[in-house]
Order: structure tokens, then sequence, then C-alpha cells
């Protein structure tokens, strides 16, 4: 059910020279509205003299008693004049002049409904692309800015977030950004890229509250023909933003100034002892505090609020502005696998300044690495991706995997037999299919397909260790066979119908993380070369996996 969140009171909170902020408001009354969303919620708008532009937060609050509450995402959405907007810009590299809304919606209809095929549109140096909102998403770490340029007089629309704090799910959560329309989005928290874990979620009596934002509109102009001078100034503009951040001017008390937020410090090591000795520094590493949970709990962490930054060379980190409250520490590590997460909860306190010391991250680990697929970043960039089919071209996309109906290139590059990658021999840039998808044998019919991993073996012994780590899942069951793909059980099998990202038909290279551990005993490997059989299950056209890493292990040493 889609709730606009209209308000019934409107009131002006503060006003003087300098500052307006405007309220529209409602409060929910179980009396008089039983069956309405149990939700309080504030809208707030700010103007500043001198600001070309305005903020705006909303306030989101369930009190202690009320029913439980489910809502599955929560977005400021501005459709702009489709006459004036035509030239979008998301990153330095991903902008151009859009299809206008008539063209979209005259476009045909591909077989992932929300993308069309551009048939007639009025700028013919468009016909025959893909065009599709999901084309524009952005990881949360690098979406701070976007928006829209008008043709003439030139006039930007900008939506600056000068924080990820409020987001959810952490720095690697993908979502929507500005797409046609014209339309801009600042979502704060939905199921894209992850699924309906993502939503907010309460209990029966849970008081729960947060706020969201503020974000800043910002609008510019100048009489400057390229867009690109106003897409500059806006990126200025998110620069100054984020310095000012946490913001002074809000009225809302649950907006904390930054002498009511904390600071922890420290320095994050990685202990692998089949790597090094001793620790190793964990050079450009994620870490965070986020709501205390399981470990990588915060990938799908809605509720509360996350402070992330990235390690130096050293390892050391310094994480500001985090508001009061408890937390558990969170990181991982690119080029490592697994999660990390600090033993202890830790309190921050206003004013209180943190300092954690060395922590030290043992990722998991049984022997010494026999060989390894890819690299342990979350994404599935560093793997094949073919070019896209004759009459699915877009031409502003840098991604390659941003392209439409890659799913199908797997069946033109495997039409009878599916993937075989020899350890040694093969090249993972060059012969491991960036998604394990499915085979089209028929109209809209999609047939389950099975890799081979080919690798050689001598002077076996013990127990060895497979570790299987996923980027991304959509209704799919992968089941592992050793040397005998038509054994009665397979050797491992994840759940049916893990993950429900949907990143491979919203053209994503990653959705949320999977790590699984699968062991070998020698009986079942033999000297000389030995097969592992990875198949996924669930026929589909969508239905799939991606793999980050996989990496065989001997024996402990």
């Amino acid at each position: 059910m889609l709730c606009r969140l209209e308000g019934t009171t409107f009131k002006v909170i503060g006003q003087n020279d300098n500052r307006v902020e405007i309220s529209f408001s409602k409060t929910w009354n179980p009396s008089t509205d039983p069956h309405g969303l149990p939700l309080n919620y504030d809208k707030r708008y700010i103007m500043l003299r001198g600001s070309s532009g305005f903020y705006t937060y909303a306030i989101f609050e369930q009190l202690p008693g009320w029913p439980a509450l489910h809502m599955e995402e929560a977005r400021i959405t501005f459709k702009l004049e489709p006459k004036l907007f035509t030239y979008m810009a998301i990153s330095d590299d991903k902008q151009r002049t859009m299809p206008n809304h008539h063209d979209f919606e005259s476009g045909k209809r591909l077989a992932y409904g929300e993308a069309k095929l551009l048939t007639n549109p009025e700028d013919k140096s468009l016909k025959g692309q893909v065009d599709d909102k999901y084309q524009y998403s952005m990881d949360n770490k690098d979406s701070f800015v976007h928006g829209w340029v008008s043709s003439g007089p030139r006039t930007g629309f900008w939506i600056i977030t000068p924080s990820n704090e409020f987001r959810s799910g952490g720095p690697m959560k993908a979502d929507l950004t500005s797409h046609s329309g014209p339309t801009a989005l600042s979502i704060f928290f939905s199921g894209h890229y992850a699924g309906p874990d993502m939503g907010i979620d309460t209990k029966n009596g849970e008081p729960w509250k947060k706020v969201f934002g503020p974000v800043f509109i910002y609008l510019n102009s100048n009489s400057d023909k390229d867009p690109r001078t106003l897409w500059n100034d806006a990126k200025r503009q998110m620069v100054e933003e984020t310095k000012k951040w946490p913001y002074d001017f809000p009225l809302s008390r649950d907006l904390l100034r930054a002498n009511q937020r904390g600071t922890v410090t420290g320095r994050l090591m990685v202990n692998d002892r089949y790597i090094n000795k001793g620790n190793l520094p964990a050079k450009s590493a994620y870490i965070g505090l986020a709501p205390p949970g399981e470990v990588g709990s915060w990938q799908t962490d809605s509720k509360g609020y996350q402070f992330w930054t990235t390690t130096n060379e050293d390892g050391s980190f310094s994480i500001s502005n985090i508001g009061p409250g408890i937390y558990n520490v969170y990181a991982w590590v690119p080029g490592v696998i697994g999660d990390y997460k600090y033993e202890k909860n830790i309190e921050i306190k206003s004013g209180s300044n943190m300092a954690l010391g060395d922590l030290a991250y043992i990722p998991p680990r049984s022997g010494p690495t026999i060989w390894e697929i890819g690299i342990s970043d979350r994404t599935a960039a560093e793997f094949f991706i073919p070019d896209p089919a004759p009459g699915f071209i877009y031409t502003n996309l840098n991604d390659k995997y941003r392209q439409y109906g890659l799913w199908d290139r797997y069946t033109d590059l495997y039409p009878k037999d599916d993937l075989v990658y020899t350890v040694g021999k093969s090249d993972y840039r060059k012969d491991w299919f960036f998604a394990h998808v499915n085979r089209k044998v028929g109209n809209k019919t999609y047939v389950p397909t099975t890799w081979q991993i080919k690798f050689p073996l001598a002077n076996i012994r013990g127990t060895y260790t497979l570790r299987i780590a996923l980027a991304s899942a959509t209704y799919a069951q992968l089941q592992v066979w050793i040397n005998d793909p038509h054994a009665m059980y397979p050797i491992f099998k994840t759940d049916r119908f893990i993950g429900r990202d949907n990143a491979i038909a919203r053209h994503g290279i990653h959705g949320l993380y999977w790590l699984y551990q699968v062991d070998l005993p020698a009986s079942s490997l033999v000297n000389g070369i030995n097969t592992l059989y990875f198949k996924q299950t669930v026929g589909g056209s969508f239905n799939g996996v991606m793999y980050d890493y996989i990496r065989l292990e001997g024996p402990p040493s």
C-alpha cells in the first residue's frame, strides 16, 4: 500500500530574518483511525537566508503499546517539469540528455518490465537504446549528489545527501537516484538490491523513532550552455554540505548537534597466519558502528543509525559525530574474506571520545590456499561481463554490467555445454561469467545450469575446506557436488530460494553478501584431477547468484 504521508497539521516551527522552518505532521489516533498506519510523522522544510535551495527531513515515531508496523520503503520523490528538465547527471561519467516521459511510455516493454526499448524518441539519437531506472543506481558510499539540468535557461535541480547515517544497509547498499520522468529520488530505505528484510518492522508494543535527513535540495543556474558547469557547482556545494554536518540550524531536538555526539578511534588489523605470522594493517577497510546484532547484520538494518568510515594505510580509523547509543563495531576488508564484529557492545555518550586501540580480525581460515577464483570485494565486477546483445545497447554506461539483458548472453556463449573453469589454465577475468544464471531453451523457458571447476590434487590427506562467498542471490539454491554429479546427494546445498536482491535483472553487480563453508573429506577427493560441480537449481530468467570469491584450502598445517 502506497502512503503519501499527507500532513493533517501545519505549523511554523520557527522563523526570523534568517530562517524559517515549517512542519506538516500527522498523529495517529487508534480510536478514530484503527486501520490506518500506526505511525506519527512530521515532515519539515527549512529555508535559510542566502541559501539557494531548501532542506527537508522527516521524523517517524511509533509509541509504546502500538501495533506492529511494517514499511518496505521510504523516500522523497520529486517530479520535475518534463518540457524543461532534459539533462540528468549522477556522476562525472554518467550524465546525458534523457528520454522524456512520452519517449519512455511509448517504448517497447522488455522482458524485465521496468525497462523500455526506445522506439520513437523525440531525440532521434536515443532511438534503439534501452532505458531503465535501475541503470542509474549507485551504492550509498558513492551517491551524495544527483539531479537534473533544464534545457534553457540553464537551471539545476540537485538532491544533496550530506551524511549516510540515516540511510539503510551501510556503505555498500545500492539504490535508485534520478531517472527518466524526469524524476529525482532521495531514498531512506528500500528493498532494492537487498530484499524485504531491508524494511522497517516493529513488534507489537515496540517503541521506535528515527529522523531521516535532512537532505538539501540545491538550485543553481548560469548562462553557460554546458550543463556540466552546473554539475561541477553542485559537487562543490555537496562538499560544503558534508563539511557542515551535523547541521546546527534544524529546530527539532531529535536532530543532534556536534557537541551531543561522540567519537571512536582505533586501528584494525588482520591476523591470518597463512598470510603473515603477525598482524597486518587492514588498509582501506570499511569499519562502522551500527545497532547490535549478528555478524553482518548491518547489511539489512534500517531501524537504526549507522556511522562508517574507511581505514588509513596503517589500519587506523576515526569515526566522528556518532549519536549516543549502544552499538556494535563492524568491518570488512577488501581482499579479505568474511565480516568482522568487535566482541563487545560499546556505548557512545554525548561528547565522549572512545579509543578502542588495536582490533584484530581473524578471518575464516582452516588451511593454506590451494587455489582461489576472484577477488574478495563483495562484488562480481572482476569477472567476465559480456557486451550486450545487438539492439539492447545503452551508450552512456562505463559499467558494462549496467547494460540490459546480460542474463541471456550466457546462453549465447554457452548454448549447449556449461562453463568449465580449469585451475591453472583459466582466467577468471575472461572465463568466469559474472552471474550464475540459467540457460534459455525456449520462449520464456529457462533451465538450471551446472558449472565445473577442475583442479589437480596430490598427496591427499585430512579435510579440505571450500569457501564460497556470494555477492548476490535471487530466489536461488546453490548445490555443490565433488567428482560425481550424479550422486544421490550433493556435498553441500544452500536453503531453497535464498536471496531476493534481484541484482541480475536490475543491472547490479552485487546485492547482499553471503559466505559458506564446505568441508571436503579426503575420501571425496582423488589424486589427480578433481571436479567441483556448482548447480543453481531454480529455473527462471532472473534467478541466480553472483560469486564474489571462491577458495579451496588444504588441511591445517
